[in-house]
């Protein structure tokens, strides 16, 4: 079956707010449902470790069976294991339960770590070789941060609205999930057409892509050893990431302390995601405009985003509820306008043979920063209080703005829009 470019980008964004929606509705509530469980937040950044871990490992071979067996059954068998994940983080009691449940959650979002876009790529230039796929790639984007707005603002409602307190309400937003993950699923079989010839899924289209992981991570790590500005953009990967996992492992307790319960703490904390995800979809619009104001310059106007978004965070601590929210959405708006101008930095350096390879990279850095933010800081907070965590994201914060004053352009790049720029979603 073949698709005009209309009904293709139609398609993609559409499934794009599908995939998001119960991340969103999941995110306000994972760490407290942990929490009120008697899970420590030294126990809980365990937990979000060995989902990080997981994706890490899975990443590039995840990659490779999209390619050996095609893109609909990889994104068939992420939605079905995110399912599966979802349930158990609804029934999980202890920590080895959770981390069970979190590394299910893990396979599936490395499964779906790239094919949807990588079909929708594929159905524009096979209806249209000259199409510009760049629009259909920014309504994903705003697709991408309004399934996570609507999902957070639900996900921090539903324990309120519920009857009951504990536990027995903060797993509904996590069941919501499941059933709407579920539905995923459906939408993929039936929209995500196949493109082409492609190889079933049985174990030598298995084989053949696992065979083609070792080349690839070979090659990647070929283009970062030769390219110092290469490196320094994913040493800012990294440190984005361990902000990120810090931010939203942490901010839920904070919300809870703010509170003085848990189920309000979740609402409270639904509704500092969602406003923040909204403000990082502003954020990405404003990039050009960040470049322009720096004269041109990606390294300055990345460098004072950053600045901003860490005295933002530092200041977390000092306020109430509603400075939690206006601050959170600080940082959100800063990173995602800061974003596009590391990743022009990236582009500018590598050529079309090597661009999927680059970004691999930078997304293999994003998940290690996070595995390092959910175990290292999780237990500085635990022994010094929220506060310290605040202010170690922080302080990585302005390591960040000072590497990005070393990304001084060797010749024009020009900005362009990551569709998710925004945020990382608590996993």
């Amino acid at each position: 079956m073949s698709l005009d470019v209309r009904s293709a980008t139609r398609r993609y964004v559409g499934l794009t707010a599908l995939h998001w929606l119960p991340v969103g509705l999941s995110a306000p509530v994972t760490v407290l449902l942990a929490s009120s469980r008697g899970l420590s937040p030294a126990d809980i950044g365990v937990v979000f470790a060995v989902y990080s871990t997981v994706v890490l490992v899975l990443e590039l071979p995840t990659g490779g069976l999209a390619d050996a067996i095609g893109t609909r059954p990889v994104l068939v068998l992420s939605g079905l294991v995110s399912t599966a994940g979802l349930l158990a983080v609804a029934a999980a009691d202890d920590v080895a339960a959770f981390a069970l449940a979190e590394g299910l959650r893990g396979v599936g979002r490395a499964l779906s770590s790239g094919p949807l876009e990588a079909w929708f790529v594929d159905a524009v230039r096979a209806a249209d070789p000259g199409a510009d796929v760049a629009p259909g790639l920014s309504r994903a984007g705003a697709a991408d941060g309004a399934g996570l707005c609507v999902g957070a603002v639900l996900g921090g409602l539903l324990p309120l609205l519920a009857e009951g307190s504990g536990a027995e309400v903060l797993v509904l937003p996590v069941v919501a999930a499941a059933v709407l993950t579920s539905v995923s699923v459906v939408a993929v079989a039936l929209l995500v057409v196949p493109l082409g010839r492609t190889r079933g899924p049985g174990p030598a289209a298995v084989l053949a892509g696992v065979r083609g992981v070792p080349a690839v991570v070979r090659d990647t790590a070929r283009l970062v050893g030769h390219d110092r500005l290469l490196r320094r953009v994913l040493a800012v990967s990294l440190l984005v990431g361990t902000v990120l996992a810090t931010l939203e492992l942490l901010g839920p307790l904070h919300a809870a302390d703010l509170t003085g319960d848990r189920a309000a703490g979740a609402t409270l904390f639904g509704v500092v995601m969602a406003v923040s995800f909204a403000a990082a979809g502003l954020g990405a619009l404003l990039a050009p405009a960040a470049r322009r104001a720096a004269r041109g310059s990606a390294a300055v106007g990345s460098a004072v985003l950053t600045v901003l978004g860490a005295a933002a965070i530092a200041a977390v601590p000092l306020g109430g509820p509603l400075l939690l929210g206006c601050l959170f959405a600080v940082f959100y708006t800063a990173n995602a306008a800061a974003w596009p101008l590391w990743k022009a930095v990236l582009h500018g350096r590598v050529g079309a043979g090597q661009r999927a390879t680059a970004l691999s990279a930078s997304s293999l850095a994003l998940q290690v920063g996070a595995l390092g933010g959910t175990l290292g800081l999780a237990r500085l907070a635990e022994a010094a209080g929220t506060g310290a965590g605040f202010l170690a994201a922080a302080a990585a914060l302005l390591l960040i703005a000072l590497i990005s004053l070393d990304l001084r352009s060797r010749g024009h790049v020009a900005v362009t829009t990551d569709p998710e720029s925004g945020a990382v979603p608590a996993p």
